[in-house]
């Protein structure tokens, strides 16, 4: 296998089930959560919990919630991902070749770094797309690429790309798909909801061993462990959205969503914010979800459908869950400039 010619492009998501079934929903819950890099405990205990707790139950449920986002061309995941990665390559041109990638699921790593070699790329960029660095995401995609590399006989220059929150582009971009919309809506309040991580995994992450969830400002001014600090990067995500939108910092915050099992999970939770919001007279809430780059399980469902729920349970009176960035073209044009700038193509 020969690598030539091309800048390969390797965007890589997390992942779906290939369909809204149970046994489906059960072999992309096996992959994903196998992975040591998500759940955080001694492989035995991991193998007991994935195959005692929550293979036995939790495919049915998830099947069902996946049936209430399910679109006909299939996932909204992989169809927001697959339409990203078109839109990119338009704008990055002949020199680069581009392919979508699934963490866990198809389209395949390997799958992705064969269609590169096919089109004859000679050296190789992966950018996970994760706006904000976590070892469960970030960290496994970076090792499932090299684990991957690693058997095979010719290997390209390869450059994992970090996280990309803090490009200016993002909250740009960002702010311009939704910013027209949210004027319309005359939110009271904006809530920046992120997926959670359990505390435990954010120490792990910590490179002075004692700064993290240390305090309860700690995130205020990081330092030394913003470049691995997940809920720090998020906060500072959020600043930059409530800058780009122009919005009042004081009537927008910040929560953790999706967490699993009984360990502490970084705070504040979701679910647990939105009581508060109602009890302080919030009654027209927008919710954004700027950890995820493509629109999914856990903005459409959780968010869209049962936060949205409990939120006309507490007495709301308008609820809108701003759209991911998608395949939009000015998201589409903001990666590429990320990709030109950092790895320009190679002359002719």
């Amino acid at each position: 296998m020969s690598f030539a010619g091309k800048t390969g492009l390797l965007l890589v998501n997390l992942g779906t089930p290939e369909q809204p079934e149970p046994r489906a929903v059960r072999r992309y819950l096996r992959e994903f959560l196998s992975d040591p890099r998500v759940l955080t405990m001694p492989r035995v205990a991991r193998w007991l919990l994935l195959n005692l707790i929550i293979l036995p139950t939790r495919p049915r449920r998830a099947a069902q919630a996946y049936r209430q986002i399910w679109q006909p061309e299939g996932s909204p995941l992989l169809i927001h991902s697959r339409a990203l990665a078109q839109e990119v390559a338009k704008r990055l041109g002949e020199d680069f070749a581009v392919e979508l990638a699934m963490r866990y699921g198809e389209p395949s790593i390997e799958r992705g770094l064969d269609a590169l070699s096919r089109a004859g790329a000679a050296r190789l960029i992966v950018l996970p797309l994760f706006p904000q660095y976590a070892s469960a995401v970030t960290a496994s995609v970076s090792e499932a690429v090299f684990r991957a590399l690693a058997r095979r006989n010719d290997v390209p220059p390869v450059e994992v790309l970090g996280p990309f929150y803090d490009e200016p582009d993002f909250a740009r971009s960002w702010a311009a798909l939704v910013a027209d919309d949210l004027a319309a809506f005359r939110a009271d309040h904006v809530l920046f909801s992120y997926h959670g991580l359990p505390e435990d995994q954010i120490r792990a992450s910590d490179p002075t061993g004692g700064h993290c969830l240390s305090r309860a400002d700690c995130c205020d001014a990081p330092g030394a462990a913003l470049p691995r600090c997940y809920r720090a990067q998020c906060l500072a995500t959020t600043r930059a959205l409530v800058a780009a939108l122009g919005l009042d910092a004081t009537t927008t915050s910040s929560s953790f969503q999706s967490r699993l099992g009984g360990r502490p999970w970084i705070r504040p939770y979701t679910d647990e914010v939105l009581p508060r919001l109602a009890e302080q007279g919030v009654r027209r809430l927008v919710v954004l979800c700027p950890a995820f780059v493509a629109d999914c399980l856990e903005t459409l469902e959780e968010i869209g459908l049962r936060l949205r729920a409990e939120w006309t349970k507490l007495g709301g009176e308008a609820f809108w869950l701003a759209p991911c960035p998608n395949g939009d073209p000015r998201f589409a044009e903001a990666v590429a400039g990320w990709i030109s700038r950092r790895v320009p193509a190679p002359r002719r």
